[in-house]
């Protein structure tokens, strides 16, 4: 999600300027390499409590900021993304590409 909104309270520009260039690479790629049946799609999900977040000591104290902000009131987990990529990686998203799909509760709609 960091490619489509900026993230508060952490400062982290570089960070959300290079996942904007992940969005932008999946769609020159995906037009590129159209023609050779090679499709290149993009997945922004929000916050995920993975083992690195939940345990990171700089990400710790923002977690309950974060989970304040959230719409649904948590963090994902990262089996709620499974869906998505075995729909990418599947013949029934053949005329699928150049998409971000963000998997984010809602966290960028405000």
């Amino acid at each position: 999600m960091s490619g489509h909104i900026v993230n508060v309270p952490q400062p982290q520009c570089a960070y959300n300027a290079s996942k904007a260039a992940v969005i932008q690479l999946t769609k020159s790629l995906a037009v590129e390499w159209a023609k050779r049946n090679v499709r290149v799609s993009s997945i922004s999900p929000g916050y995920i409590g993975t083992g690195l977040t939940l345990n990171a000591p700089k990400l710790i104290p923002l977690i309950e900021k974060w989970n304040e902000m959230a719409p649904m009131g948590r963090m994902g987990k990262p089996e709620e993304l499974e869906a998505i990529c075995v729909y990418l990686a599947g013949d029934t998203s053949s005329f699928t590409t150049g998409s971000d799909f963000v998997i984010d509760e809602a966290f960028t709609c405000f």
